[in-house]
């Protein structure tokens, strides 16, 4: 019994260190800026990061043109999340999250561009021809980060998280340790800040690359996507500074 009276009050105390319990890993902090966030396209990876923010006290909208099948997502998010369609959470956010297959961000910029103008817009895609066509060797051959501010214009553009895989952000998220380091790019001094902000409350080590133009250095098949690396070992590998 006395165990058990001991072990409430370490719970109680971590609440109120702003400390929140996540299965598998470390505690997770509350972030030092709440934001809301909307995330247009909650899949695998947007679904499992706006969770993570949620956590961190961030309120997120998940958004779907089906927004009744994230009813389980938004209850294990907890009470700073909701779910609707894309343009509320476009309206919604002061941070917007595009999370949705490259071939479709032609269309997201489209719609929701009056939504998303002057806002900072994360964008997570990846290219790849075989699910998204010819557009997908174009923007390849560009570098991602220069050709989604082409499909996103108006908006403060960030390269960030795209290149971790889904499972890497289930499973390392906050992990002990050294945290896995994740590239950061943009031309724009609040995106860079935004950004690092949101992959640190995700639980990742953010590595600032540099502008839009050097996101190509992230993109997929490079030396350090999807390779699980610390912070030191990204700046080693892409001749950054160290901070």
């Amino acid at each position: 019994m006395a165990r058990t009276r001991f072990a409430g009050l370490i719970a109680a105390l971590a609440l109120v260190a702003g400390l929140v319990p996540v299965a598998g890993q470390s505690q997770v902090p509350k972030t030092a800026k709440p934001y809301r966030i909307g995330i247009i396209g909650s899949g695998q990876q947007g679904g499992s990061l706006g969770e993570l923010w949620a956590r961190a006290g961030h309120e997120v909208f998940f958004s779907s043109r089906h927004p009744d099948t994230l009813k389980d997502l938004v209850a294990r998010a907890g009470a700073t999340a909701r779910a609707g369609l894309p343009a509320a959470a476009a309206a919604f956010g002061e941070v917007i999250v595009i999370a949705v297959p490259y071939g479709a961000l032609p269309q997201v910029g489209r719609d929701y561009a009056a939504a998303m103008r002057g806002k900072v817009v994360v964008e997570l895609g990846n290219p790849r021809e075989d699910r998204d066509g010819p557009m997908a060797n174009e923007a390849i051959r560009k570098g991602t980060g220069m050709a989604s501010a082409e499909y996103l214009p108006g908006v403060r553009l960030v390269r960030t998280l795209n290149a971790l895989s889904a499972v890497q952000v289930r499973n390392d998220a906050h992990r002990a340790g050294v945290r896995l380091g994740v590239p950061v790019a943009a031309d724009d001094a609040e995106a860079i800040r935004v950004g690092v902000q949101l992959v640190t409350d995700a639980g990742f080590d953010p590595v600032v690359v540099g502008g839009l133009a050097r996101a190509r250095e992230f993109d997929r098949n490079t030396a350090v996507y999807v390779k699980g690396m610390t912070a030191a070992q990204i700046r080693e590998t892409l001749k950054l500074p160290a901070p």
